[in-house]
């Protein structure tokens, strides 16, 4: 089992700068994959951005080069970070943190991320 804690997320203009964060504990060491999903209202939950183990990083076409995905870890917790800059009215949704594990996926409860034009 693997617990999700997202922080971050908020109301900020285009154009504007925001981080959002996932800890997970529990087994972190079956996790193989963390990184972001979002679902924008009427439309299907998309990747974000999504990095593994072997450190490959995918990037949803619409961030690239506007988001940053990090990982880091240590002996209780492994967190993912999301730098998301030079934001969009696009970009306004629901953020979830994912977390893939060789056993099961997991999400957080999500985050709201509302950018005004």
């Amino acid at each position: 089992q693997v617990q999700l804690v997202e922080s971050g997320g908020g109301f900020v203009q285009a154009g504007g700068s925001l981080r959002l964060s996932c800890a997970a504990s529990g087994n972190i060491a079956s996790i193989n994959a963390m990184g972001w999903y979002r679902q924008a209202p009427g439309k299907q939950r998309e990747l974000v951005a999504l990095r593994n183990s072997a450190g490959f990083t995918n990037y949803g076409d619409s961030v690239k080069g506007r988001f940053t995905i990090s990982l880091s870890s240590d002996n209780a917790k492994s967190t993912v970070t999301l730098q998301i800059n030079s934001l969009k009215s696009a970009d306004t949704g629901v953020y979830y943190c994912f977390t893939g594990t060789v056993y099961d996926d997991y999400w957080g409860q999500g985050t709201q991320v509302t950018v005004s034009s």
